[in-house]
């Protein structure tokens, strides 16, 4: 993989984890990722007038994307609800890049290297370290977690196909960023009511706003990459991002990391490097 898509990636994976923690520290999760998900529309529409249409073949997957999103960070807030996140988190974000990577020769015809497919296996490994910090978890947030995967990697086809059909990579990103805060904000309104919603918006605005413009910038670079590599192995780099989370962690919010978490570290930065080497 060239080390422009490499480091472009990788700066898109610490976005992701930017706002990961931006949801974790809120107050609301649901709320606040229905916010999160508005402030990437937000972003997105001033440079929609600069950019060219996707092509016609991009619609139904814009389309797609938006349901999948939608069912996505329903189920991020359950899972959240339902174990805890150093649980939940890995087994999300590591299954996903595990199930592309046994599927994406059938899907998309595309056969990683055996330099890439070592260097996604360690990344899932890495990932999936981390969830024996919280061994024990309900059976509930694992299966919450397993079925977001699946829908994580489906998502992922969708918008690594999206992306490649519709002429321009960063076009198809800000038109897919539109949908998924109508529908999160019209299930919150239908489930809660419309004062509480728009007081909780009252309150949080700001956090929306640089989480959505970190999400849309994230998911942006990602979708570019796999315009120029495999979707598996920009699909496993991607959630290099726990690596970024795990730091943020410990220097930012002050939790405590128990030696599963630094194991895991070292477990996907030897990932990454194998991708560049192989």
């Amino acid at each position: 993989m060239p080390l422009d898509v490499i480091l472009l990636v990788l700066f898109g994976a610490f976005l992701h984890a930017t706002w990961n923690a931006i949801i974790k520290a809120g107050t609301n999760k649901s709320l606040d990722a229905a916010l999160v998900s508005a402030g990437g529309a937000v972003a997105a529409l001033p440079l929609l007038p600069f950019l060219p249409l996707p092509q016609p073949t991009a619609w139904p997957f814009i389309g797609a994307s938006a349901v999948l999103q939608f069912a996505y960070f329903q189920l991020v807030a359950a899972a959240y609800r339902a174990g805890d996140i150093g649980l939940v988190y890995p087994l999300m974000r590591g299954c996903a890049p595990l199930l592309i990577s046994a599927t994406s020769a059938l899907v998309l015809n595309e056969s990683l290297s055996g330099g890439a497919l070592i260097g996604t296996m360690t990344i899932c490994a890495g990932i999936l370290t981390l969830a024996f910090e919280a061994r024990g978890g309900s059976k509930h947030a694992i299966m919450l977690a397993l079925v977001n995967a699946c829908v994580i990697a489906t998502y992922t086809y969708v918008d690594g196909i999206g992306a490649r059909v519709s002429g321009n990579a960063v076009s198809y990103t800000l038109w897919m960023a539109l949908l998924p805060p109508v529908l999160l904000f019209a299930w919150a309104i239908s489930r809660r009511g419309l004062v509480p919603v728009a007081i909780h918006f009252r309150y949080n605005w700001w956090r929306g706003l640089i989480g959505g413009a970190g999400s849309i910038a994230s998911y942006g670079f990602a979708l570019w990459a796999m315009t120029k590599a495999p979707v598996a192995t920009v699909a496993a780099l991607r959630e290099t991002s726990i690596l970024f989370a795990l730091i943020i962690s410990v220097l930012v919010l002050k939790e405590k990391a128990g030696p599963w978490r630094y194991l895991a570290g070292v477990i996907i930065a030897s990932g990454g490097l194998i991708l560049k080497l192989g």
